[in-house]
């Protein structure tokens, strides 16, 4: 095991900035900068690059431009038309994924999850709500599952007209585009654990897919360790006109929808309300798809989600599965939940595919699939971290539960500046469940993540405080 650093070599180099550990375990000064990778970046494997180079900005057009030739997608619209409505899309998208799964040598199935939801705010009557869920099952872990989605229903500007056309090309036939295009690449190879691909109904009606989805996971005790929605991720540019097409949003929650009183006092006590298992999801995204193979910047906002606005993360978040949303740079609102029509002065409205750049969200799957294919690929986030509180001491003692894995090879220890919003030291302390660091848990955040015999590296797991 390497030895861990000096309380002085360590604090010197936090004075002078940020700083990386060296192969001998002794802290390094490097010079802050923006534009620096963090201190846990993983470079992408030679797997992730030959994946990547399979998504296809030309099949993510054909996926938007065909849910939109369905004319309305509005939850409330019909359901037995072949040509026309919600259940004219569900049965384009379950035969599409279904052709997906034909390649995966059995890995991957795919099947309608239907539910009747009761008059309830923007359900009027009855209503049969229905996602389209492909599952492809790891070969290694499979009870460890991760989740991609997107929403197939579409709107207007009046959320219960469910006959007028809505085109929703951006809003959501984009994040759709980018799930199926995942299955799609993903189908053909062999995770180590389990993904599961989902187009959700009833997200303008009140994230009624989303949630019945994430209560069946929950009820069936399924080991969600990662949840991404995508949602208004078809254009790049905002409504003054302005283009930013290398970068993607991710809003990310800090204190969880979930905590119980006793657990938001507990973050209290440490000051966790910037460690949250979604915070370092994100900052896992950040590690593993900000860089020159998906050629985007991952911009991670410190919020639920946007003001006056939900998706369909909120209810995983809601029963404790780490979730987060990825949304285009700057919205143009002329195209999102309005009714196709040109006014007075030319200007034209609607959620039309014309106003999308598909470029651009073939770049945002590639985010979501370097996120994906990695964290299934790693290990998995590891258990029980805690640091021990039972004595007044200068060093910092961690322990955690010994993962399960077969190709898991040991742990690292990482930790950072309580003001700083990226882990900037990394320390490998080999296969141990039990380390000491000579440095004071009272003025860092520290934090432990597995790795395997490939080099992945799991998210980061956040101790806590055990007397």
């Amino acid at each position: 095991m390497r030895p861990s650093p000096t309380r002085r070599t360590v604090l010197t180099a936090t004075a002078a900035g940020a700083a990386a550990l060296t192969a001998t375990g002794t802290a390094e000064a490097a010079p802050a900068s923006a534009d620096r990778p963090p201190a846990t970046a993983q470079r992408p494997s030679r797997e992730l690059r030959a994946l990547l180079r399979e998504i296809d900005a030309a099949r993510i057009e054909a996926t938007v431009r065909r849910l939109v030739s369905f004319g309305t997608r509005h939850t409330l619209s019909v359901q037995d038309d072949p040509d026309r409505g919600i259940g004219a899309a569900r049965d384009w998208l379950l035969a599409e994924l279904n052709s997906y799964a034909a390649a995966s040598g059995g890995r991957m199935t795919a099947a309608l999850q239907s539910y009747v939801q009761e008059p309830a705010p923007r359900i009027p009557t009855p209503t049969k709500i229905t996602n389209v869920v492909a599952t492809l099952r790891g070969s290694v872990t499979p009870e460890r599952v991760y989740v991609v989605s997107g929403h197939y229903d579409s709107r207007v500007t009046d959320v219960m007209d469910a006959t007028s056309d809505a085109p929703g090309a951006d809003d959501d036939a984009s994040g759709v585009a980018v799930v199926l295009e995942l299955a799609r690449v993903m189908a053909k190879r062999r995770p180590a654990s389990t993904i599961v691909f989902a187009a959700v109904a009833g997200e303008e009606q009140g994230l009624f897919g989303s949630a019945y989805l994430a209560q069946q996971l929950k009820a069936a005790g399924t080991d969600v360790q990662g949840m991404f929605t995508n949602d208004i991720v078809g254009s790049a540019t905002a409504d003054d006109g302005t283009r930013d097409p290398y970068t993607i949003r991710l809003f990310t929650e800090g204190v969880p929808s979930s905590e119980t009183p006793e657990q938001a006092a507990l973050r209290r006590s440490v000051g966790g309300e910037n460690d949250s298992a979604t915070r370092q999801l994100a900052r896992f995204v950040r590690d593993v798809a900000d860089n020159d193979a998906t050629g985007m910047r991952v911009r991670v906002i410190y919020r639920r989600d946007r003001y006056l606005r939900g998706g369909d993360h909120i209810p995983f978040l809601e029963r404790g599965y780490p979730a987060a949303r990825f949304t285009e740079p700057a919205e143009d609102f002329a195209h999102q939940h309005q009714n196709v029509r040109v006014d007075d002065t030319g200007k034209q409205y609607g959620d039309l595919p014309e106003f999308c750049d598909f470029p651009f969200t073939a770049r945002v799957a590639r985010v979501n699939a370097a996120a994906l294919w990695t964290l299934a690929q790693a290990p998995g986030t590891p258990r029980n971290p805690r640091i021990i509180t039972s004595n007044l001491t200068n060093s910092t003692s961690l322990t955690w539960a010994g993962g399960t894995e077969p190709d898991l090879v040991g742990y690292e220890v990482v930790w950072r500046e309580t003001t700083s919003p990226e882990w900037t030291h990394v320390l490998p302390v080999g296969d141990a469940t039990t380390h000491e660091v000579d440095l004071s848990k009272d003025n860092v955040f520290f934090g432990v993540r597995a790795v395997n015999r490939s080099g992945l590296r799991s998210p980061v797991a956040f101790p806590s405080p055990q007397s």
